[in-house]
């Protein structure tokens, strides 16, 4: 497999120079350059087929040669070593949870998996890599985790101070090692434009091998793909069009979703269910795409105002805005809204949503009263102790913490303190 740049001003890459440089030259992101699509016969017998077999099938084309047959099925052994189960609220609607790994959140595969192909990479480098990822919250977490002690690997997380829950917080400040937690003045938006600026600084990429582990990078970005074929696999025998509802900030989970429509996967629609921050909503009213300043919400993980992934959707639908419109849909939610949705999660079907997983259940409503004819499946994204304070004050119990929570609930905080860029390249350039 090779990749191209969406600017389509660079060379294209093998999977170990995208994954390893993260972003092309010319600063656009890496798209595979051609897939081939499942065959039938995989399809009607997914059922009969490991999660670990389906997940070797789905992702090997992506990264053979780079990473040979063998090395990747140890990847992914140790990868996906929880599972994904799928809770039936009504005949129509069901809850995809994501949220059973070692930080609690959905990113937790993708972290993980690309924190071991580099690890496979640098078996043999002497040379430091230094990942560098802005986090609206559970980001942070899973990739401090997935790459915690990873040879060769040094570990930058920026993230907006005050603006992640304290759960989220002590996930991505607790661990030292090869991790730096670096706690920005600002909001999420503010973060990633400082990774942005990291990427297009001569004077630092000269000094530094920098990538990313933001969904920018596709060994972050295609993993998530598993998710929605496991739970195609699961649902198939209903005999019903299979559409899902993804709470969505940097849209890179939607896309990989979108990634396996493209290879043939029969998924019926995507629903795009946003908080506040509702760029694509808006553009897909409007045909005008309008990035604006995040606002921050109760659903954090989705207070992005630029979604970075957004043009490999419009590269996916052929940048054919019909064509786009035609798979996906978007709503917008208020606050208010989201913690109406955990009350009636609660108390009409005695389940404990989060808030992000509370706006992907509207969404699913939503797009359920004017195609009630399919299957709606939301995507719980993050464990709800995760956002201990809003949850419990929203459905007035108590809840107990699980154990990963717990491991990391009384650590003590390690952040640096800065505001802008140049305090974040003055502290690379004294790593380097």
């Amino acid at each position: 497999m090779t990749y191209y740049s969406l600017n389509r001003q660079a060379p294209d890459a093998t999977f170990e120079e995208a994954v390893v440089k993260g972003l092309a030259p010319d600063k656009g992101l890496y798209f595979p350059a051609s897939v081939t699509p499942f065959t039938n016969d995989f399809l009607n017998t997914l059922e009969n087929l490991s999660d670990h077999d389906i997940a070797i099938q789905t992702i090997k084309q992506f990264v053979l040669p780079d990473i040979p047959e063998k090395a990747l099925e140890e990847i992914i052994s140790d990868t996906l070593d929880f599972d994904f189960p799928i809770v039936k609220l009504n005949e129509n609607i069901s809850t995809l949870e994501l949220f059973h790994g070692p930080t609690m959140a959905f990113k937790d595969v993708g972290a993980r998996f690309m924190a071991r192909c580099l690890g496979y990479f640098n078996k043999h480098n002497e040379h430091e890599v230094t990942v560098l990822v802005a986090t609206s919250g559970d980001t942070g977490g899973a990739v401090a985790n997935g790459f915690l002690g990873v040879k060769g690997v040094h570990v930058v997380i920026l993230y907006p101070s005050g603006k992640v829950s304290n759960i989220q917080e002590k996930q991505l400040t607790t661990h030292q090692q090869n991790i730096t937690a670096l706690e920005v003045d600002g909001v999420f938006d503010d973060c990633q434009d400082m990774v942005k600026q990291a990427f297009l600084d001569e004077e630092l990429t000269s000094q530094l091998q920098l990538t990313s582990a933001n969904s920018i990078n596709v060994a972050r970005w295609l993993p998530q793909m598993f998710y929605f074929i496991f739970a195609y696999k699961r649902l198939k025998s209903h005999h019903k069009q299979i559409s899902f509802s993804i709470p969505s900030g940097n849209f890179g989970n939607i896309c990989a979703g979108m990634m396996l429509q493209k290879l043939g996967l029969p998924i019926h629609h995507f629903i795009a269910s946003n908080n506040a921050n509702n760029v694509v909503a808006q553009y897909l009213h409007s045909e005008i795409y309008s990035p604006k300043a995040s606002v921050q919400t109760i659903s954090n993980a989705m207070d992005v105002g630029n979604p970075s992934n957004f043009i490999r959707i419009q590269e996916i639908y052929g940048n054919d805005f019909q064509n786009l419109k035609h798979h996906l849909s978007s709503f917008s939610y208020s606050d208010t809204m989201t913690k109406s949705a955990m009350r009636e999660l609660y108390d009409v079907y005695n389940y404990v949503a989060d808030p992000h997983g509370a706006v992907g259940y509207l969404g699913a409503k939503d797009y359920l009263k004017i195609n009630p004819d399919t299957h709606c499946v939301f995507l719980e994204t993050a464990h709800p102790t995760k956002f201990l304070d809003v949850v419990e004050d929203v459905i007035d119990i108590k809840l107990e913490l699980p154990e990963q929570i717990k491991s990391v609930i009384d650590k003590e905080k390690s952040s640096i303190p800065i505001s802008h860029y140049a305090e974040l390249k003055s502290f690379l350039l004294s790593c380097s």
